[in-house]
């Protein structure tokens, strides 16, 4: 049994006597047990009191907002007074250093920080040897002195089609800066704040907002984070933008009134499930297209679809939406591209509004496909429109209420895939593009 290992042990006994340490005497040589109970090597221990060392502690009970019953920590002092600090046993690795003064040594505790990098360019369908899992050093944990940033600790990050474009170099500016191979990559995640100089967030706060897909991550730009306020609710639920795409493309976008005939493409996905349950709540009739007869029942069971099909299985998807939609779609919620949309514009009532929120069918393609049927929009008086979720964060806490009364009531159901740990993070994010992914794709690196 290591050292650590025996702190473990120490910590977790559930003995309720106070057993402690104490120096006898001052030594002038050599330190022998005569002197102490337990050997110690730290210098400047006071004679009748305590001694300390790096040890792991479970905490009992806890009147500080940084800890709670349960917690198992960090720290220097046996007696758990001021100098302890939080951490996952898990993510402590003790070292040896030796102090030149008196010969004398000391463990030292560091963090290690489990990322996931770009490891170079990609072209074509992304694969996991595009991706790399490396253990560095944590950044410190403590915000420097005048900063405004904040170090969290990242509890869950979200898997979405976007990140692919961003893998790909691009000779004119995209809308959002691509990943640069050998760095971490980036996404929306719930987290924890472990120390902040911005007067929004303080130790033990749980935010969301765009951080690191790894363990650790500084966050300078403390205005993109937003507090937690529902924090009975699923943390997870808070992963990504889904629920805010789907609010803001639906009603800010789409502009639907009740009774209008909506299709939603990849409706099982983590924004086509929000958008058919919304529509449903106004009164409008809801179909779906999903890639699997699993999906496809959960649409119509779970989440209230009128009807659904999967495209798999429709060799003309033009005829199918006439099949489903006899008088024509309203409102069209664009997950796709590609042939979907092509198959959709026909299909179109007058006037017709299209919110175009992705395309995911042409992200792993090096020539996207073209489109025939634009002169449709023409003919039809369509309007379509893309949009970014980032234009509509001034609707975020009011869509935020709104959704947390609609799941506490029950009105909406959200279905997430989570996967555990960011060595399972490449493999979940190209689940997106192969289909085998049911519900929003989460990474959880550590459940509260």
């Amino acid at each position: 049994m290591d050292e650590l290992e025996e702190a473990l042990a120490m910590a977790m006994t559930t003995a309720v006597s106070n057993t402690r340490v104490i120096l006898r005497r001052y030594m002038t040589w050599f330190p022998s047990e005569d002197e102490m109970e337990v050997t110690s090597y730290i210098s400047d221990f006071v004679q009748g009191e305590v001694s300390t060392n790096n040890v792991v502690m479970k905490v009992m009970s806890s009147g500080h907002p940084d800890f709670k019953a349960g917690n198992l920590c960090l720290g220097d002092d046996w007696m758990a007074r001021s100098s302890v600090q939080t951490f996952p046993l898990t993510e402590v690795t003790r070292t040896k250093s030796r102090r030149r003064s008196g010969g004398r040594s000391m463990a030292a505790a560091t963090l290690s920080n489990k990322r996931v990098i770009l490891k170079r360019y990609v072209t074509g369908l992304l694969s996991e040897d595009d991706m790399e899992v490396v253990t560095v050093e944590a950044p410190p944990l403590d915000v420097p002195t005048g900063s405004k940033g904040v170090v969290v600790k990242n509890l869950y990050v979200s898997c979405d089609p976007y990140m692919r474009n961003r893998m790909t170099r691009h000779e004119l500016p995209s809308y959002i800066p691509d990943f640069v191979p050998g760095e971490v990559l980036a996404n929306f995640g719930v987290m924890r704040v472990i120390s902040s100089g911005h007067p929004d967030f303080k130790a033990g706060d749980l935010v969301w907002g765009i951080t690191g897909w790894e363990e650790y991550t500084v966050i300078n730009n403390s205005e993109s984070l937003f507090r937690i306020n529902h924090p009975k609710l699923p943390l997870s639920y808070y992963t990504g933008m889904p629920g805010l795409t789907a609010y803001a493309g639906f009603f800010e976008v789409s502009k639907p009134k009740k009774g209008d005939y909506v299709f939603i493409s990849a409706a099982s996905g983590a924004v086509g499930q929000i958008v058919g349950q919304l529509a449903k709540i106004i009164g409008c009739y809801v179909v779906g297209s999903a890639g699997s007869d699993e999906k496809v029942s959960l649409l119509k069971t779970k989440f209230g679809f009128n009807d659904a099909f999967n495209y798999r299985k429709e060799p003309d998807l033009k005829a199918a939406l006439r099949r489903y939609f006899p008088e024509g779609i309203d409102i069209y919620f664009e997950n796709v591209g590609g042939e979907t949309l092509d198959a959709v514009l026909p299909n179109m009532r007058l006037g017709g509004r299209i919110a175009a929120c992705g395309m995911i069918s042409q992200y792993n393609l090096e020539r996207p496909e073209g489109v025939k049927n634009l002169f449709y929009i023409v003919t039809k008086r369509l309007r379509m429109e893309g949009f970014l979720v980032f234009d509509f964060y001034d609707k975020y806490y009011q869509f935020e209420e709104e959704m947390a009364g609609y799941l506490k009531e029950g009105k909406v159901a959200y279905v997430e895939d989570v996967v555990e740990g960011l060595d399972a993070a490449p493999a979940a994010l190209i689940k997106l593009f192969t289909g085998r992914n049911v519900g929003k794709q989460l990474v959880a690196i550590a459940r509260e």
